[in-house]
């Protein structure tokens, strides 16, 4: 199998590679395997202009920001075009990107999670609740700016809904309400699993992780482990390991997971 990455170019100097995946590419480089860049923001206007050439039959891995179900699709069908093969399919993508996907899997391990349509009488159905407190978010990301993603009260949760879609432009899918569970301040740390291996930045891999490995069908995807005041390990969020960002890892060990991957 032939390993090819891809990033997101910078918006201004197309040759170059968005400023925050500069450190990945070079990694990336320095371990041997080819890469290539793109402009997301062409490929929002449906077009698909490589930066260096995709060899055929690779298996491509893309590093980048965030895609809708969408855009996902319309990447892979370009390197399809190109006569290469996503590392992760359309389906497989949002298998992890999106909460309500992977939240049946693991209910044992995170908090309990209702899912509503962003139209849905979100106030009300928080009073059916009954929790002390909530945790908002839409399918993919929760609002850490202005009023944040934790309401105490049900009537609050409205003015969360409108600032996500103020800060993030869109609700992504529907409203996800989380019982809110309170860590160990620091606690977190983020994982990746690659074609069913766990891998950590450093340390040990909690049993939660290894159990979201065996669980999960996503060739790669991240998972955020936090300790629960009551000294639990908790699962806060899984997502589709391509547009993870890096969280307490260096590009040079994200890149030593792929070992005798290529």
């Amino acid at each position: 199998m032939t390993l090819h990455f891809l990033y997101p170019s910078d918006p201004f100097q197309p040759k170059e590679a968005d400023e925050i995946f500069k450190g990945q590419l070079e990694a990336t480089k320095a371990k041997g395997l080819g890469t290539s860049l793109f402009s997301v923001e062409e490929l929002q206007m449906g077009n698909f202009k490589l930066r260096g050439p995709i060899p055929e039959n690779a298996t491509v891995v893309y590093r980048g920001w965030m895609l809708n179900g969408q855009e996902y699709h319309r990447l892979s069908d370009f390197i399809a075009s190109r006569k290469a093969t996503p590392l992760t399919a359309p389906d497989v993508y949002l298998s992890c990107h999106h909460l309500p996907n992977w939240y049946p899997l693991v209910t044992d391990f995170t908090a309990e999670t209702k899912v509503y349509p962003k139209d849905a009488d979100l106030a009300k159905e928080l009073r059916a609740l009954g929790w002390e407190k909530f945790f908002i978010k839409d399918y993919v990301k929760s609002l850490k700016t202005s009023v944040g993603s934790v309401v105490s009260r049900p009537e609050e949760v409205s003015t969360v809904v409108v600032e996500m879609e103020k800060f993030r432009g869109t609700i992504e899918g529907g409203i996800c309400v989380r019982r809110f569970e309170s860590y160990a301040e620091g606690s977190e740390r983020r994982f990746f699993v690659l074609n069913g291996k766990p891998h950590a930045a450093g340390g040990s891999i909690p049993t939660v992780v290894e159990e979201c490995a065996r669980r999960l069908r996503s060739p790669l995807f991240s998972v955020d482990v936090a300790v629960r005041e009551d000294n639990v390990e908790r699962i806060v969020e899984i997502g589709d390991g391509q547009v993870s960002d890096l969280v307490g890892w260096t590009p040079e060990r994200f890149m030593e997971i792929w070992n005798g991957q290529g």
